[in-house]
């Protein structure tokens, strides 16, 4: 008699990398706690907030078993699509979202706020992820040819302005092309051509608040009320936390609203401060165990593609999370980009579950291909 076959959820399930998601749940989880935390001062809305953070964590687990299970081929065919409607989305951002904190990023959809630079990134991935598979950078008229499909984006998130998600963006160019083949030398030139128009950037291009972030980050203390103020109270946090922490809900800097942005760009100090040097070793543990299993799944995918679509993800993920944490400690220019799975944020989840989703989609291909290959050996 033949075994029943099993559902197609439990096929989908089987085939995926249970350690990724396990620290991608925990860190959620975390997240959720730390949200909770954060926002339970003087304004009393950290259940709201990790009520909302729990539904967009359901939506995301969704959306990132409905990707897998799609498969990452038929997204990455239908790349210069996703693009173009992202240009699409990031060009009428700043007509149609309200100023919020200075800049236009967020559009209100059904009383939720949509941020399409957070799903900017997902197209982005996937067209360089099929343009370099077809032209690999080796030359440096393909070199730059890769690097111009990453300058449209950039230009309109500057718009917004948003220099964070402008900075990501070019880094995951910069990750793929590198893990497309480009030369180090280019790669080196393109850094210190940089480097060398960097001071006229700043003088000229940078806002007043922009280049005031780049001098506190030197010394906060040039600005202790104004711009230094938010480093200054995350330093504090963080290092009032000790070995073992504070306690959860014991962290003072939050919930008497010393630290700002406590539930979105800084929630890297609540976690410090309640949990201590021991908990920020644990949410470091989870990350690197989580990039070593993302980059192990496109290791082992026997597409270039997949290769870099994959290295994309990983250094999206990577550089979020060293410039959300070193703000945090005083060891980055404070950006607001929030801490991947942590920060509360329905896009910014959203879009890294569906990132994720492609990820365990390359990894549950490469696993079947390993099972033929053992059976067929």
């Amino acid at each position: 008699m033949e075994a029943p076959r099993p559902s197609p959820l439990k096929e989908i399930v089987a085939s995926l990398d249970r350690v990724m998601l396990g620290c991608v749940l925990a860190l959620v989880l975390w997240g959720v706690l730390c949200v909770y935390s954060a926002g339970a001062g003087a304004q009393g809305q950290g259940a709201d907030l990790a009520l909302r953070q729990a539904l967009w964590l359901a939506l995301s687990c969704a959306a990132l078993f409905l990707v897998a299970a799609v498969g990452h081929n038929g997204l990455l065919d239908a790349a210069y699509v996703f693009y173009g409607l992202t240009l699409v989305l990031l060009l009428l951002t700043p007509l149609l979202a309200p100023r919020v904190k200075g800049a236009q990023s967020w559009i209100p959809i059904f009383g939720f706020r949509f941020q399409p630079s957070e799903f900017a990134k997902i197209s982005l991935i996937l067209m360089m992820s099929k343009f370099l598979s077809r032209n690999p950078p080796l030359t440096f008229r393909a070199f730059l040819a890769g690097l111009g499909v990453a300058v449209l984006p950039v230009l309109l998130v500057l718009l917004q302005p948003d220099a964070g998600s402008a900075l990501v963006y070019l880094v995951i160019a910069l990750g793929m092309l590198l893990a497309a083949g480009a030369p180090l030398r280019y790669l080196g030139g393109l850094i210190g051509a940089g480097a060398a128009v960097l001071p006229f950037v700043v003088t000229f291009a940078l806002k007043e608040y922009q280049r005031m972030r780049l001098l506190v980050f030197i010394d906060p203390m040039r600005d202790p009320l104004g711009a230094g103020y938010n480093v200054i109270q995350s330093r504090i946090a963080v290092g009032s936390g000790g070995f073992w922490g504070k306690g959860f809900m014991m962290g003072m800097q939050s919930k008497l609203r010393f630290l700002p942005e406590p539930h979105t760009d800084f929630i890297f100090s609540v976690c410090a401060e309640e949990f201590g040097f021991l908990g920020a070793g644990v949410l470091l543990a989870l990350f690197a165990v989580l990039f070593c299993r993302v980059i192990g799944a496109g290791a082992r995918s026997r597409e270039r593609r997949c290769k870099v679509l994959v290295a994309g993800v990983a250094v999206w993920i990577w550089v979020q999370m060293f410039e959300s944490i070193g703000m945090s400690i005083g060891l980055m220019p404070v950006t607001g980009l929030p801490l991947p799975f942590l920060s509360y944020g329905g896009s910014a989840l959203l879009s890294l579950f569906i990132a994720l989703g492609l990820v365990q989609g390359i990894y549950a291909e490469n696993a079947k291909y390993r099972s033929v290959v053992h059976v067929l050996l």
